[in-house]
Formats: structure tokens, sequence, C-alpha cells
């Protein structure tokens, strides 16, 4: 069964940078969307950022200007550039892959903090 398995959290301090990466453990020919979660303890998951197989993009309004998305198609892999990073930027990122049916990763935890 195809897994993805995400790699890059870790604690940065606020201002710094961090990029996410998320791989697909086999070869997957076309999927359509990628994207990324967060979700901290007590509130409701949020999507950050998704890309779609021609390469349109969406962020979240909170990211806008500091994340970008990328992705490659020949690697099955998707990342996260993170840049300014804000404490509130603080959670666990998830990805996640949808094709003919939706994948996720287990999770990788982000902490912005002084």
């Amino acid at each position: 069964q195809v897994q993805l398995v995400e790699s890059g959290g870790g604690l940065v301090q606020p201002g710094g940078s961090l990029r996410l990466s998320c791989a697909a453990s086999e070869n997957i020919l076309r999927v359509i969307v990628m994207g990324w979660y967060r979700q901290v303890p007590g509130k409701e998951r949020e999507l950050v950022a998704s890309i779609t197989s021609r390469g349109t993009t969406n962020y979240a309004d909170s990211v806008k200007g500091r994340f970008i998305i990328s992705r490659d198609n020949n690697k099955s892999t998707v990342y996260l550039q993170m840049n300014s990073l804000k404490p509130e930027d603080t959670a666990v990122y998830r990805c996640t892959f949808v094709y003919d049916k939706v994948l996720w990763g287990q999770g990788t935890l982000v902490t912005v903090s002084s």
C-alpha cells in the first residue's frame, strides 16, 4: 500500500525558514491535487496550501506571501517552503495526495519559538 512520508519539521525561531517534503513510497502516475494541512490541538484542521497537476496553487490567507508549495511529479513529491515563520504557524503539518484515492501523511511537527 502506498504511503506518504513527510520530513523537514522541527524547531525554528520566529522569522526563520523550514522546508517540508512529502514523498510517496512508490511512484503515482497522476496525482490530481497535492496539499498541506495543519492542525493545532483544540482547533480545526486548516488547509495551508494546495497545488494541482497543472500547477495551480492555492494558499490560506494566513500564509500568502510567506509559504510556497511546489511539486515534482517525477518523484511523486510535494514541498512546502515556509519563510518568515511566526509562532502561530506552530502545528502538526500533514500532506495529502488526491488521485483515485486520498492519502495522508503521518504528520510532522513544526514549532516556531524563541
